[in-house]
């Protein structure tokens, strides 16, 4: 396994990183043995980074993630993030990051985990109501009283970049990024550089859109995704199509191409990948071998253009929770 430095002068991680998301709820039913099974496959495979949310089924995933890394938590780098507010049909309801949640969310997660701290804690999403300074604020106190090791922000824009980093250093910035999600490269990534903040890259395979999957599950949230929806959809296909012709010549699969084309972007930069299932993993853990060379990117960036696909990345509601696209990014 590669490592990678984690912000200026934070711990090394793997150059992969494991998204647990996709083994509770938000895709549909899932397999909890072959969750677990996953987990500690990534574990045996040397990713030690393994990324969850308290509201990932409302604390269900980070049940799932304790028994996976039971004697194993010296092994493993948690990435938590948290502030988004749930209810019980499932829905989400808004944010909430004031300092004293911040510290409740943390108790609860530090619980369900099994352990006493938390290595990165991040929210995931600048709230618009809570100035991002009080969050952060909060997350240092964390810091100091040793329950969090690094902190962390998701999903937003150069300005509160800066803001947070004026409270705490931040060693990542969690943000969607993939061949066909570029935003971040105007503003956002750029100032990321400046303040010594890694990417931990989400989305790396537009949620499936890549690799060939779309929802069948009227519960998988994908379903109600514009990416995946319509004429919006169809259009999409011919990406994975290109992607297929790439990957033949490679003697790869669209998704290893997909993954090593983030990787490529730079030592500061760590996909996570989404894998729930172990031949999901194994195919990920593929695109470390893989070497795309110069002209193998212009290729591909060529034939995939930034603006190639065809929808948002969430629905209208979602998009205006994004400091990311609300800002000028």
């Amino acid at each position: 396994m590669d490592f990678r430095t984690l912000g200026a002068n934070g711990p090394e991680v793997s150059a992969l990183g494991l998204g647990c998301m996709a083994m509770s709820d938000i895709y549909g039913p899932a397999d909890e043995r072959e969750g677990i099974a996953t987990i500690q496959a990534a574990i045996g495979a040397g990713i030690n980074f393994l990324d969850t949310g308290d509201f990932y089924g409302m604390g269900d995933n980070e049940m799932l993630l304790r028994r996976a890394i039971e004697g194993r938590r010296d092994k493993v780098f948690i990435a938590v993030k948290f502030g988004a507010l749930r209810a019980p049909d499932n829905s989400f309801q808004g944010l909430d990051t004031r300092p004293i949640a911040v510290k409740s969310f943390l108790a609860y997660s530090l619980r369900r985990l099994g352990t006493d701290y938390v290595d990165l804690y991040q929210p995931c999403r600048v709230d618009a109501n809570i100035p991002i300074e009080d969050t952060v604020g909060a997350i240092a106190d964390l810091v100091r009283a040793g329950y969090v090791r690094y902190v962390g922000i998701s999903e937003a824009s150069a300005d509160s970049l800066r803001r947070a980093s004026a409270v705490h250093p931040l060693a990542a910035l969690q943000i969607e990024y993939s061949i066909v999600t570029r935003g971040i490269e105007a503003r956002i990534l750029p100032a990321a550089r400046e303040l010594g903040i890694s990417v931990t890259a989400y989305g790396v395979l537009s949620r499936g859109l890549l690799s060939g999957s779309r929802p069948t599950d009227p519960r998988d949230f994908r379903a109600h995704l514009p990416r995946f929806s319509g004429e919006n959809y169809q259009k999409n296909r011919r990406l994975f199509a290109t992607l297929q012709e790439v990957a033949a010549a490679k003697n790869a699969t669209p998704a290893q191409i997909a993954i090593a084309w983030v990787l490529s972007r730079g030592d500061d930069i760590v996909p996570l990948v989404g894998a729930r299932r172990r031949s999901q993993l194994e195919d990920a853990l593929g695109a470390l071998e893989l070497e795309l060379l110069p002209q193998d990117l212009a290729e591909l960036e060529k034939a995939i253009p930034p603006d190639a696909v065809a929808g948002t990345r969430y629905d209208d509601d979602q998009m205006r929770w994004l400091d990311s696209e609300r800002r000028a990014s």
